[in-house]
């Protein structure tokens, strides 16, 4: 309920409150039976665990002091181990069937206690009816199973009879079947009884049907006999394809790899087998249509989406084409769906500087006076991004300026402004570049070169606005000349180094050259010549070279003579010990030239 509060003011205010009282439960009230007596009739030859009733208490008690169970409390002089009830639903079972010879009746006691404690007792009677001992025999001649679900009504599914080995009242037999919407029985001939089709039936709606039939006789009580049938339905190419959407629409990136998977499209046949098989394919295109994409392709067995080639988003958006399933039925049958390809924009394009013009020619100057003031408006610099969304969001930053603390350039609308006034250290030109960047991961940009002229008055525009060429080309022919110079100074000193090494080498030569041949090379030569009888074994010979003789004047040749057999000489070593030597005629005065120590290349010869 509300509160409303009313003060004493004129216009009166109120204020307004909502109160809930919530009231919580306890245990005050005790379960109540349905009926204060249950009384239950069961056949004797009923099997264990046959329900023989139910009983029911309730509690007004919510939560767990609603909560009730069952128990049962056996009667004074007899035994309840024939029943037991379930605690939870009350149902009273059979633990071992009943005698009505031993007992007619079976008084028990069941109580129901609540959560909390609280508990009721009812009575239950049970009475034992005594039965007949026979039950009717069901006997099937015939049953025709699968039926086509184009089976005409009135077909015959089924063939049987039934009897009873009782007599009179306990031997009449009537069967019934529990469903009749599409199945009925119809009597054939004395006990025989046809199971016939109805309706039409339809194997998509009941793929497979479970019939009851039941025999019963007229005994008291009576005796009765089930049978099922089970019968399946086959399948009939009925049903076309349906895609599980009405229309699909996928997206894919420009630039993309070439056959990317997109997306895939589903229909469902409710048939079974190769009626249900479904293949997917690209409806052919009517000739007034327009034709569709050729970039798409459909995998004709699961229905995957795949792009054959990169697209790009500058020259196609969008494109529709139809998918259609069929399945393998025969005839098949198909369905078609509108599949629509939507090409996602990528920031693959940087912004065109439209203006200042960015072209080779050299771009004009903007003339600023001097006398301006700060915000001031010098140039506005114009681009465009071919992509689109936030591709295309263009920023403007300032990236380079000859006075950086002099001009400022607007974030978003690109104009170039004065951030303060002209002062006299200000130099007359000012070269601006502007970076443009969109707004795309990765961002992409381009820069815009301005200039600017600061003039007192705009009549000397001539002068320096002719300079910015000339500047330009002086600054590129300088720096041509000095790297030609530096090169040159380089190609200089290499010469010069490899000029002064090869002269060192040289000169370490030369030095080289007096070698004392002792007693490798030439002293072996000249003591086979001494121990021959023409030089004394005590004379030690050292060749030198002149200083401007070359290496190829020395040689040493090979004698042109005859295969003879060879001398022997003995050098250094008494008569026992000598070593077999090829004589080398050397005479000594062929040894002595004029100038000592010197010996030419013709004179060793």
């Amino acid at each position: 309920f509300s509160v409303i509060a009313v003060d004493g003011g004129f216009p009166p205010r109120t204020g307004t409150i909502e109160i809930s009282i919530i009231i919580l439960d306890v245990n005050d009230n005790a379960p109540i039976f349905t009926q204060e007596r249950y009384i239950g009739k069961v056949l004797e030859n009923m099997p264990e665990g046959s329900v023989v009733l139910t009983v029911l208490a309730t509690d007004q008690d919510a939560g767990v002091n609603g909560d009730i169970s069952y128990q049962l409390s056996q009667a004074v002089g007899q035994s309840n181990s024939a029943f037991v009830i379930d605690p939870i639903t009350g149902e009273i079972k059979l633990t071992k069937p009943l005698d009505f010879e031993a007992a007619e009746t079976h008084e028990l006691s069941v109580r129901a206690r609540d959560g909390g404690g609280l508990s009721a007792i009812c009575k239950v009677l049970v009475e034992v009816v005594d039965v007949n001992d026979n039950a009717p025999e069901l006997l099937v001649s015939s049953f025709s199973s699968p039926l086509p679900e184009n089976t005409v009504p009135g077909t015959v599914v089924a063939l049987f009879t039934v009897r009873d080995r009782d007599s009179g009242a306990n031997g009449k037999i009537s069967c019934a079947l529990e469903d009749q919407l599409f199945f009925s029985l119809r009597p054939a001939y004395k006990n025989y009884y046809e199971l016939v089709t109805v309706s039409a039936l339809d194997r998509e709606e009941t793929a497979q049907y479970i019939l009851t039939v039941t025999a019963a006789d007229a005994g008291s009580p009576p005796l009765t006999t089930t049978q099922t049938f089970t019968v399946d339905i086959s399948d009939v190419n009925d049903n076309a394809p349906v895609f599980n959407q009405t229309s699909y629409t996928m997206y894919v990136r420009e630039n993309n790899v070439p056959t990317v998977f997109v997306g895939a499209v589903s229909a469902a046949d409710a048939d079974v087998g190769l009626n249900a098989k479904v293949t997917y394919s690209l409806a052919p295109v009517q000739a007034a249509e327009r034709p569709p994409c050729s970039c798409i392709s459909v995998n004709s067995e699961n229905g995957h989406v795949f792009v054959l080639r990169p697209l790009d988003y500058e020259q196609l958006r969008q494109s529709e084409v139809t998918v259609s399933a069929s399945d393998a039925g025969s005839p098949p049958l198909r369905a078609n769906v509108t599949l629509r390809l939507v090409v996602v924009d990528e920031n693959d394009n940087a912004p065109v500087v439209l203006y200042p013009a960015q072209d080779s020619s050299p771009a004009s100057s903007e003339l600023v006076p001097v006398s301006a003031e700060a915000g001031y408006l010098i140039s506005k610099v114009v681009a465009v991004d071919a992509d689109s969304g936030q591709n295309s969001w263009l920023s403007y930053h300032l990236l380079r300026a000859s006075e950086p603390g002099l001009f400022t350039v607007g974030v978003q609308s690109g104009e170039v402004r004065l951030r303060r006034p002209v002062t006299e250290r200000d130099s007359v030109k000012q070269k601006l570049v502007v970076l443009v960047r969109d707004n795309g991961k990765p961002p992409l940009s381009a820069t815009a070169a301005l200039s600017a002229l600061l003039l007192k008055d705009f009549s000397d525009v001539r002068l320096p606005h002719s300079s910015p060429a000339t500047e330009d080309e002086g600054d590129s022919l300088t720096t041509y000349l000095i790297i030609s110079l530096v090169c040159v100074s380089v190609l200089f000193l290499i010469s010069t180094a490899l000029f002064v090494a090869r002269k060192v080498c040289r000169r370490k030569e030369l030095k080289a050259g007096h070698v004392l041949y002792g007693a490798d090379n030439l002293q072996s030569g000249l003591a086979d010549a001494a121990a021959a009888g023409t030089l004394p074994r005590a004379y030690c010979y050292e060749i030198s070279l002149t200083t401007g003789s070359g290496n190829s004047e020395f040689r040493f040749l090979k004698p042109i003579l005859p295969s003879l057999p060879p001398q022997h000489c003995a050098v250094g070593q008494g008569p026992d010990e000598e070593q077999d030597f090829p004589c080398v005629p050397v005479s000594t005065e062929d040894m002595a030239p004029e100038n000592p120590g010197t010996l030419s290349a013709g004179q060793f010869n």
